[in-house]
């Protein structure tokens, strides 16, 4: 399938999306026959290119080629570049894998074996633990090995008392064991990472925050890295390979300045004036070509009673590994004045030189709330803050595709099948504006 979903930003800065397209895509999957597709997508909803901030696709080549042979800018999906980084990276260490293809015998001795199963079951009520299977993973999906790394960890216990008993096709070591717990704490990060990039709330802002604090604390060693550390140190290698090159990225670069939770903290020193060319070049563009929406926006948010105020003290972070490195780069980025030149570069230094905000708050609120104070820079931060960072919303409508074309229904024309979906994503849309029209 070939799938197309949109997504803006109101005048008062709330999110909304659509989903447009959800296509069968028929024969040869090539950068030409995608471009075809594309255009004819375009061509229904009257779409022009120029309306386009971005299209956010997969990693494949193909894709990759369509987006440059259709003439929009195009970024990959971060969720799918981690998964590139971590499968080519750690996992495929030799003793990583043997540790991991002993855990697969294992675990797959239970999913094919009812019995085993179920003496499993008896086992794990007898040490009055939680009855839990063990969970498969799947070659395309490392965090899918993470889960199933953990899970034979949560059942140690009851995984020896079975051995002690009856026979198992492989058994773990107590070396293969200790590597299995450490990896898990390796790939806790990018786990906790992943989640957050998948969130409907994420935008390409986060990728050069999260690219920073993950290779900062993967740069960390500690006493517990004993038996991985070629690991972690290729992890740290691949995660810079694949994600080399995002600082200089307008589309990133611009969208981390603007989102008020990040503004330039998070770019090495010699980048700093780089990004910070860049988003006078966008503020100075943008505020010659006027916004009149943005206009009427910023006088209701000025009369809103619910307006905040944006400079919190910083609190505790939650997550302490990795959150603790957003705060660490934070603290090591004072505020450095800069002078000002110009009504929009004034507008510029004078938003860069406030505290940041708390990484939990939401910077679309930021933005309702202060675009009366930076008129310019609210008009980029509408544009470049619509982006997410992973094709996520994508991959999902493929899985509510499988709700509609099942063994029951599986003579269902692919027309029809996409106005079914179309209608079910575009459903809380359609009553929503219903709803406003009417009040």
């Amino acid at each position: 399938m070939l799938s197309l979903t949109a997504q803006w930003l109101d005048p008062d800065f709330a999110p909304i999306k659509a989903v447009l397209h959800s296509q069968e895509c028929r024969g040869s999957h090539t950068a030409q026959a995608i471009t075809c597709a594309f255009g004819k997508m375009f061509e229904m909803w009257k779409i022009t290119k120029e309306k386009v901030h971005v299209v956010v696709r997969d990693n494949a080549r193909n894709m990759a080629k369509a987006t440059s042979e259709f003439g929009v800018p195009s970024l990959p999906c971060m969720a799918h570049t981690l998964q590139l980084a971590v499968s080519g990276g750690a996992l495929s260490q030799r003793n990583i894998a043997d540790a991991l293809a002993v855990g697969r015998r294992v675990v797959g001795h239970f999913k094919h074996s009812p019995l085993a199963c179920s003496r499993f079951e008896d086992i794990q009520k007898e040490l009055s633990m939680p009855v839990k299977k063990l969970q498969q993973d799947a070659p395309t999906r490392w965090n899918s090995t993470y889960y199933m790394m953990q899970s034979l960890m949560e059942q140690k216990r009851a995984l020896s008392a079975y051995a002690a008993d009856y026979e198992l096709p492989a058994t773990l070591n107590a070396t293969q064991w200790g590597i299995l717990e450490k990896m898990t704490n390796l790939l806790e990060p990018f786990e906790q990472l992943t989640k957050d990039i998948s969130s409907a709330e994420a935008t390409a802002a986060d990728v050069i925050p999260a690219v920073m604090s993950l290779t900062r604390l993967l740069a960390k060693t500690d006493e517990s890295d004993k038996g991985v550390q070629t690991a972690k140190r290729t992890l740290l290698e691949a995660v810079c390979d694949r994600f080399n090159g995002v600082q200089s990225e307008p589309l990133y670069a611009i969208a981390t300045m603007v989102d008020a939770r990040y503004k330039d903290r998070y770019f090495d020193s010699d980048k700093k004036g780089e990004a910070l060319n860049m988003l006078l070049s966008v503020v100075d563009e943008m505020a010659a070509g006027g916004n009149d929406h943005q206009e009427e926006a910023a006088a209701a948010s000025a009369d809103d009673p619910t307006q905040e105020d944006w400079n919190p003290a910083p609190k505790k972070a939650r997550n302490k590994s990795l959150q603790d490195m957003y705060q660490e780069i934070l603290a090591e980025n004072d505020i450095i004045k800069q002078a000002t030149a110009g009504e929009t570069a004034s507008q510029v230094h004078a938003y860069l030189g406030e505290v940041t905000i708390l990484k939990k708050e939401c910077p679309l609120k930021y933005w309702k709330s202060n675009q009366m104070r930076f008129p310019a820079l609210a008009r980029v931060a509408r544009k470049y803050l619509t982006a997410p960072c992973t094709s996520v919303d994508s991959e999902r409508l493929f899985s509510a595709v499988s709700n509609v074309i099942d063994e029951k229904r599986n003579r269902i024309h692919c027309d029809n099948a996409e106005m079914l979906i179309f209608i079910q994503k575009n459903l809380p849309l359609s009553l929503t504006q219903k709803y406003n029209d009417k009040n």
